[in-house]
C-alpha cells in the first residue's frame, strides 16, 4: 500500500521536523529577549 508507505516515511520525519522547528523558536525567542 503506498499510503502506508508513506506514513512509514512521514512519521519519524516529523518525529525528527518537529522538535527541531519547536528549538529553533525557542532560541529565537531567547536571542529576541536578549537583544531587545
Amino acid at each position: 500500500d503506498n499510503f502506508q508507505q508513506l506514513t512509514l516515511y512521514f512519521v519519524p520525519l516529523v518525529g525528527l521536523v518537529f522538535p527541531a522547528l519547536a528549538m529553533a523558536s525557542l532560541f529565537l525567542h531567547i536571542q529576541k529577549i536578549r537583544f531587545f
